[in-house]
């Protein structure tokens, strides 16, 4: 019995035991279906995305940028061959050990790499890391692909500009788009590494120039390098841009200022088109359209000449006497004074205990308007502009298109300042004084204009009172239709004066280069027009002019336009700190105007032995009337 019962025991206990391991193998099998159940169905979709990126990848086909060519077709801006270094970071176990053996291998410096390599993206994304590849950093790379995983270059095309630094500030430059810019709405189609317009028409057409991206799908290795493409979808290249400018006459524009630091602005008056906008100094856009290091960005930026500020647009200068145009004009609409009333001009202005000179030292006699203009005659204007005040003349200046952009498609461009009371009640929190009232008649004081502005506004009056805004687009060519789109003129209406009272300006104009102040710009081949200027930029300078330091000298100013009866184009010509404007601006304008005559068919042409180019400058500044 005791055995028996022993035996019985044991086989309870031993049922016991089966039915626990029973209930763990279920247990197991319930959780082994549990997980499958949550890998296949819940998270089926995830791992099935994980799998096929571990076997394939997308790879972003950058397009080509529009080309961009001059008025008569000539290449201003193309793309060439380049080779770009990529990586994939889930393919790179150690970024530090890439780092290294990229700067041991290419030389390629190791903070731009690290700092590339930081930034956050997608890890299944090829991110470019290096742009600009030399032929022999490129073959060192590839020849030891296998060393590292991860890394690719790909030949695709770079920004070049065939002129060089002619041009600059109007085309502007290219670069990698930055975080901040892809923050932003107008760039929501854009990735990592897209390359868009930073500056001049290059950004403000960006949207036409840049195209669309493809878009690759490859199946790549065990260390990430593509196998075999499985599908293409293909870049759309961006639409090309015809500009109004003429090469030719950029080039010279350029010539003409030299090693002076200045601007030339020439615009047809009767469509705004801008011939040529030359700014100096100047930077190349092929330097700034790759990628530069800090030091390289920082000593550009340092540099004492500011090469990249547009002078045409975003140089903001007193215009001296090329102000009395506008003067003049508010005088009679305003019937301050008529066409024949004279002033005495003695030499100088007494206003108060202050004695305002006038730039001849003993003075111009009784002057009448015209011969005012003729001679530039400071006094005449101290006087008239006492009598109307600054609140009439800021009102005229506007209407004339100053103190505001003229809206030439570049961006950035300045306005420049027309004074008055209100003005100076909310600039400076100072009451305008009198005194104030005087320098502004001659364009003095706190009067800044730019050279664009000028340019347009000289144009309107050669062109009767009409004007247009100044414009660099001619047309734009679809490269996905080849239609090519043609921009119209935009009229701005008439200036806000009579008609006889533009008439007896543009006589006046007229007067000045046959017997006036610009004598110099006097052309056989063609009548011009015009008025100098002479900007004050200090207001004490000891001594004789040439014993002057140069950055203390006046800027030297001449506006102007061609044929003086029917003018096809007006120039505007600002050269710092070199002194008067008949005798340094005036014959560059003669130059520009003489050579757009000589380049247009129905107009009569140049001898052989006439060139382009003039003397320098310098050498056109050494015999100076004044203004």
């Amino acid at each position: 019995m005791s055995d028996f019962g022993t035996q019985h025991d044991e086989l309870r206990e031993l049922q016991r035991r089966l039915t626990i391991l029973k209930a763990g193998l279920f247990a197991v099998v319930l959780l082994l279906a549990l997980r499958l159940w949550h890998l296949q169905i819940r998270e089926g979709l995830y791992y099935r995305d994980l799998s096929e990126n571990n076997r394939t990848r997308s790879v972003i086909l950058e397009p080509a940028r529009g080309l961009i060519y001059d008025r008569h077709g000539v290449l201003l801006a193309n793309n060439v061959p380049s080779f770009n270094l990529y990586v994939t970071l889930e393919d790179v176990k150690d970024r530090g050990t890439l780092i290294k053996k990229l700067n041991t291998l290419a030389g390629l410096n190791e903070a731009i790499l690290r700092k590339k390599l930081s930034e956050r993206t997608d890890k299944l994304v090829q991110k470019k890391v290096k742009g600009g590849l030399t032929l022999r950093e490129a073959v060192l790379i590839e020849s030891h692909r296998l060393d590292l995983p991860g890394v690719i270059v790909r030949a695709e095309s770079q920004r070049n500009y065939p002129e060089g630094m002619t041009a600059a500030h109007l085309l502007g430059y290219v670069g990698e788009v930055s975080a901040d810019q892809l923050e932003r709405p107008e760039f929501d189609d854009l990735h990592q590494g897209s390359v868009i317009g930073q500056y001049g028409v290059e950004k403000t057409y960006d949207r036409f120039l840049r195209g669309r991206a493809g878009q690759k799908i490859i199946e790549t290795d065990a260390i990430g390098h593509e196998k075999q493409t499985v599908e293409v979808q293909k870049p759309a290249a961006g639409d090309d841009l015809y500009l109004t400018i003429d090469l030719r006459l950029q080039k010279l524009a350029e010539q003409l200022l030299g090693e002076e630091t200045g601007a030339i602005v020439a615009l047809d008056p009767t469509t705004g088109e801008v011939l040529a906008l030359a700014s100096r100094p100047a930077f190349d856009p092929n330097v700034l359209s790759r990628e530069l290091t800090p030091k390289q960005w920082e000593e550009i930026v340092q540099d004492e000449g500011h090469p990249l500020t547009d002078r045409s647009t975003q140089g903001q200068y007193p215009p001296g006497s090329t102000f009395k145009i506008v003067m003049a004009a508010a005088a009679l609409e305003t019937k301050t004074i008529e066409p024949s009333t004279k002033i005495r001009c003695a030499g100088g202005y007494q206003f108060g205990r202050r004695l305002y000179r006038d730039w001849k030292a003993g003075g111009h006699g009784l002057t009448d308007l015209t011969q005012a203009i003729v001679d530039s005659c400071d006094v005449y204007f101290y006087t008239v502009g006492q009598r109307m005040g600054i609140d009439t003349i800021a009102s005229y200046a506007a209407q004339f298109g100053l103190g505001r952009a003229t809206g030439i498609e570049l961006p950035s461009e300045l306005g420049g300042v027309v004074p008055s009371t209100a003005w100076k009640e909310k600039a400076r929190g100072e009451p305008w004084l009198p005194g104030e009232t005087i320098s502004a008649s001659i364009g003095q004081g706190y009067v800044t204009v730019t050279p664009i502005q000028m340019a347009h506004l000289i144009g309107a009056v050669g062109n009767h009172g009409v004007s247009y805004r100044p414009r660099l687009i001619r047309a734009v060519m679809e490269r996905a239709t080849g239609r090519l789109h043609e921009l119209p003129a935009v009229a701005q209406g008439r200036l806000p004066v009579k008609a006889e009272t533009l008439e007896i300006i543009r006589e006046a104009l007229a007067g000045v280069v046959t017997d006036g102040t610009a004598r110099r710009a006097k052309s056989t081949l063609v009548s011009i027009a015009g008025k100098t200027g002479t900007a004050q930029t200090a207001a004490f300078r000891p001594g004789p002019e040439e014993d002057i330091p140069k950055k203390l000298r006046d800027h030297a100013w001449f506006v102007s336009y061609a044929p003086a009866a029917a003018p096809r184009i007006a120039v505007a010509v600002l050269v710092e700190h070199m002194g008067h404007g008949g005798a340094a601006a005036a014959p560059l304008a003669k130059h520009m105007i003489e050579a757009f005559v000589k380049l247009t068919p129905q107009e009569p042409q140049l001898t052989d032995s006439d060139s382009l180019a003039p003397r320098s400058t310098m050498e056109l500044a050494m015999q100076r009337p004044h203004d």
